[in-house]
């Protein structure tokens, strides 16, 4: 039985809603909470009597790229532990009607861009921050926000929704964390004083430790694969079998195709999913911040995971190649540099950005070369070194035991000096085939092939066609009989067309239905997969009425966003739609899953 579940299409206004929702929690305090039915969200009412089954707990999550969906899962984990029931949702599947039934509740939300709310608490955040939004004086919350210190608008998401619910009235029981990217260690602080909090709410219902039995356990299975045992902390050690450009000559860029093996490491993914990959920070800046330091590489260095040297710190435990904020306003506050002191005094945090452009630690160190700094000093103020994530461009069926990705390498000159991308080098330079790499899967659930017999429009531009490599060839293998249209850019076609000769092939074999290609810079004009869209509007949206997913991968400031502006005007022009009657189609395109997003 599944309480209180009111549906959006009911003729009731949102007061109305609310005010049903918790009538029918209140009839419902007796009654055991049974786990969701597949396909509805899962709302936690409240409980009043120890004798009414196990506890809820509701935990909701944003998450563009499987990070939050995670933790949702560990904070689950661990309410079980103690005897509650968790119910599990994404912030697009919590209707704000039935949020004033929901007794107790976890958010876990990252920010996308800069302070945006990620894609899929959107429409959650604009029901919730609406004036119409009802009152929660019986909700009893806590928020863990994640997000990346080095962007404006840091843990932004969070802090909005964590804000909005108390405005609402709204009782939070642990104070907001806000996690950098080294998450693990306080988003499991969260989550242990998050849980052990609500419990104590109308504390003579909640559920002694491991008194109950897990209701959940014979449910409907989880969308997310049992935890693996490789993850961030132990990441498996995967051998590269093959480490080829792509990019012919003549191109501007180097972008490469890597095949990792993943042995009998039990590790499985399904089409949509990330990797991520340990990197090791290239020894020439490691030599040189150490000599900039006037010290021994062997000198013997304490952090949080025990004694180490300063070589091995720098080479594996420090991101010195993006100054973080912290470093930069120590050494503001140290050197007293004139420019360096007016930019973070006046907060100007674009024209910092476009100071820090091409920077590195040592940049920051050298701007006062006799700046004395102590090993101990200078590792205070780093980030741990992070792995990077690529989207995944093989299919488990087409790839046995291994991993494809594709890879565009970062390199520049700044300062008189060669500079790279931490990861993208570190694969390029110093990873033959045979050599190995720490690696682990990030799930994310949120950017999936839908069934075989859907339609699927895939934009992925440059590297962005990774996804869709590996989603033709999941349905290429699966027999899938919904059509598959891509649009697919670069700058050159002779140099930059990656992957053209298996484009061919899957035109050839039936399996991709049609193939628009836009290169900017073959032509006086330059023509981007927006305009190939324009070009190909009607269709376009026929598709998308029929019942099509769109999926957009590639870069989220330009590209991705130029991408949504033309959507918008070829719904409206093609569906006869007014610019907020095209807003609607598009948000039940999101709202139904139907358009979603793999941009960084």
């Amino acid at each position: 039985m599944q309480l209180p579940y009111i549906p959006a299409d009911v003729p009731f206004t949102g007061d109305q809603k609310a005010w049903l929702a918790g009538f029918l929690a209140g009839l419902n305090t007796r009654i055991n909470i049974a786990p969701a039915t597949p396909g509805v969200p899962a709302v936690a009412g409240s409980t009043s009597t120890a004798d009414a089954g196990p506890v809820a707990i509701q935990i909701v999550y944003g998450s563009q790229t499987g990070t939050a969906e995670f933790l949702a899962e560990e904070a689950a984990n661990v309410a079980r532990a103690k005897g509650f029931l968790p119910l599990i949702c994404g912030l697009d599947e919590l209707e704000i009607s039935t949020l004033a039934a929901v007794r107790r509740l976890l958010v876990i939300t990252s920010t996308y861009g800069e302070g945006d709310m990620p894609d899929n608490a959107e429409f959650f955040w604009q029901e919730l921050a609406a004036p119409t939004a009802p009152p929660l004086p019986g909700l009893f919350y806590s928020v863990l926000a994640l997000g990346d210190s080095s962007y404006d608008g840091f843990c932004q998401a969070g802090k909005n929704i964590d804000a909005r619910l108390a405005e609402l009235g709204a009782t939070r029981v642990v104070d907001r964390t806000d996690c950098d990217l080294d998450f693990e260690d306080p988003a499991a602080a969260w989550t242990a004083a998050a849980i052990d909090a609500l419990a104590r709410v109308d504390a003579d219902s909640a559920p002694a430790v491991s008194a109950i039995e897990d209701t959940t356990a014979d449910a409907a299975p989880s969308k997310t694969p049992r935890k693996s045992t490789w993850n961030r902390k132990n990441p498996y050690r995967a051998t590269i079998l093959a480490n080829s450009v792509l990019s012919g000559p003549g191109s501007d860029k180097e972008v490469r195709h890597v095949v990792l093996s993943l042995g009998d490491s039990g590790i499985t993914y399904r089409p949509g999913d990330g990797i991520s990959i340990a990197p090791i920070n290239d020894p020439a800046l490691v030599s040189a911040v150490i000599e900039r330091l006037g010290v021994s590489g062997d000198t013997v260095i304490t952090d949080r995971k025990g004694e180490v040297t300063l070589a091995d710190a720098l080479t594996h435990r420090f991101e010195i190649s993006t100054p973080s904020k912290y470093l930069v306003d120590y050494i503001a506050q140290r050197s007293q540099d004139p420019e360096l002191t007016h930019l973070t005094a006046t907060g100007d945090r674009e024209a910092l950005d476009a100071w820090l452009w091409g920077k590195d630690v040592l940049d920051l160190l050298n701007i006062d070369a006799a700046l004395p700094i102590t090993p101990d000093e200078l590792l205070a103020e780093l980030r741990p070194l992070q792995p990077r994530v690529y989207s995944i461009s093989s299919s488990p069926l087409a790839h046995a035991d291994t991993v494809h990705i594709t890879m565009d390498t970062v390199r520049y000159r700044s300062g008189g000096r060669r500079r790279g991308g931490v990861c993208s080098t570190f694969l390029a330079d110093r990873c033959e085939v045979g050599s190995d790499v720490g690696v682990f899967i990030s799930t994310n659930n949120s950017f999936r092939l839908p069934d075989d017999d859907t339609d699927v429009v895939m934009i992925g531009p440059g590297t962005g066609i990774a996804p869709f490599r590996s989603f033709l060839h999941e349905r290429a293998q699966r027999g899938a009989s919904g059509r598959n249209w891509l649009f697919f850019g670069d700058q050159h076609q002779a140099c930059d067309f990656s992957y053209a000769d298996e484009l061919d092939q899957f035109s050839a074999d039936g399996v991709l239905t049609r193939l628009d290609l836009a290169f900017s810079r073959d032509q006086d004009h330059k023509i981007y997969v927006q305009n190939r869209m324009n070009d190909a509007g009607a269709e376009l949206f026929s598709w998308l009425d029929g019942g099509a997913h769109l999926y957009v991968c590639g870069d989220a400031t330009r590209m991705a966003r130029d991408v949504d502006a033309m959507l918008h005007e070829i719904v409206g022009k093609h569906g006869g739609f007014d610019p907020a009657g095209a807003q609607d189609f598009i948000n039940q395109l999101k709202k139904n899953k139907r358009y979603v997003r793999d941009v960084y």
